[in-house]
């Protein structure tokens, strides 16, 4: 049997592939319609698309979307108990990266053994990734750590993931003798504006199971995500001049205000972690006629999403009393729901995943996620897909950073649970 690890070659080629990729600026845009909403996605996705085909994946392609495809055809022997049994494995990862933070012109740097303690970021002085708000640096000492230098995001969210996927390809092209079954690979664009799936033909994909890599610590696998609905609140005011405004005048800018100003403290983001759901209030713009407030609502239930919901439209009665004449609109759009409740139907899909993470000598952590994936939608459109963890930490902001060795870890556990797909199906 194989021996499943990524030797040093492997592991350097994955950080050259890693620091490459996060070079190329692939931000989505929130408010763009097209698709993928920004056309600089499609950098990345040529490049993978024509790495791909060197790695010996001759139907790799980049669709009109932007997502690439490629298969790894299964290599089990004629006679193998597992020959025609095992189902294909999608392994998927999405280009984009972060809208609210600066994605362009990443600088990353590379820390060699690393020492502990904070880690000071060369391009702003005020930027200091710190171990009081970084507890899993102290599980990093010695590692080879990645970080951006502090004016952008690095990308690991989920360029690392793109990075492994392509490590697992090449490590299976270099050695034939490991048996395995066929594998997809799907690179998407536009997961962080909630559209990652929006053109995803999971017929035509052809897996019969998938698994994202995107975020997360060593050993976690996750397979709950909130879920996830946005909100657009819509004032419209009445402007006249200021000078001559008495009783005419009503400015939305005041409005949205006592709106925001009514919410909560203890469901915004900042006050809530684990399981408790939150209502964020995250983009803010117009003027004294009209203002729109775009929130997102998050709860790992239905239920407690709707609460949420329920809880803005009543602040919107509230203000709407307080400001006579002006007109207010809630408009609710469904993101994506809990893939728990898709998973559990079918529940080998994780389990295989815990199995594989043992093999490594390690304890699998089962997490519910804190945010989406394209995991999500994926699981109620038919095709079941966890989380395995590619190592980013602080992503979306300009102290993200990952460490090499979570990486190469994601890699390894991958290989691992192909390996356990065979065995599984051969039983």
């Amino acid at each position: 049997m194989t021996a499943i690890a990524l030797d040093a070659t492997d592991r350097q080629e994955l950080l050259e592939r890693f620091l490459r990729y996060v070079r190329v600026d692939t931000q989505s845009d929130e408010n763009s319609t097209s698709s993928p909403s920004t056309e600089k996605q499609k950098n990345l996705a040529k490049l993978l698309a024509e790495e791909l085909r060197s790695l010996g994946c001759s139907d790799a392609v980049m669709d009109e979307w932007g997502y690439v495809y490629a298969t790894v055809p299964g290599n089990l022997p004629k006679g193998h108990r597992a020959a025609g049994k095992v189902p294909t494995i999608g392994l998927i990862a999405h280009v984009d990266t972060y809208h609210g933070t600066v994605g362009a012109g990443v600088k990353p740097l590379v820390i060699e053994a690393y020492g502990g303690g904070d880690i000071a970021l060369p391009g702003d002085s005020r930027q200091v990734i710190r171990t009081a708000d970084n507890l899993n640096l102290a599980r990093c000492v010695g590692h080879t750590l990645v970080t951006s230098d502090g004016t952008t995001l690095l990308g690991a969210d989920d360029k690392a993931g793109v990075a492994e996927i392509m490590t697992v390809v090449a490590w299976l092209a270099k050695h034939p003798e490991f048996h395995h079954g066929p594998v997809r690979v799907a690179f998407t664009t536009d997961e962080e504006v909630g559209r990652g799936t929006e053109h995803f033909d999971v017929a035509a994909f052809g897996a019969g199971y998938a698994y994202t890599l995107d975020g997360s610590d060593l050993a976690e696998i996750e397979d709950e995500t909130f879920c996830a609905d946005s909100a657009m609140v819509v004032i419209e005011g009445h402007d006249v001049h200021p000078g001559y405004a008495k009783d005419k005048l009503i400015n939305a800018v005041r409005v949205a205000a006592a709106i925001i100003e009514r919410l909560p403290r203890e469901f915004l983001p900042e006050t809530t972690e684990k399981r408790q759901p939150y209502l964020h209030p995250y983009d803010i713009r117009g003027d004294v006629t009209k203002v729109e407030v775009k929130f997102l609502v998050r709860a790992f239930t239905e239920e407690e999403l709707r609460a949420r919901e329920e809880t803005l439209r009543a602040i919107v009665r509230e203000v709407e009393g307080l400001f006579p004449g002006a007109r207010i609109r809630v408009d609710v759009k469904e993101s994506y729901r809990n893939m728990a409740y898709k998973i559990g139907e079918d529940p080998k899909v994780l389990e295989y995943a815990f199995e594989a993470v043992r093999r490594m000598g390690l304890e699998p952590v089962r997490r519910a996620i804190r945010g989406g994936t394209d995991g999500a939608r994926l699981s109620f459109i038919g095709l079941l897909t966890p989380n395995i963890w590619a190592g980013g930490q602080s992503f979306h902001s300009v102290q993200e950073w990952v460490s090499l060795e979570w990486m190469v870890k994601a890699g390894e556990v991958t290989l691992h649970l192909l390996q356990v797909w065979v065995e599984r199906s051969a039983a």
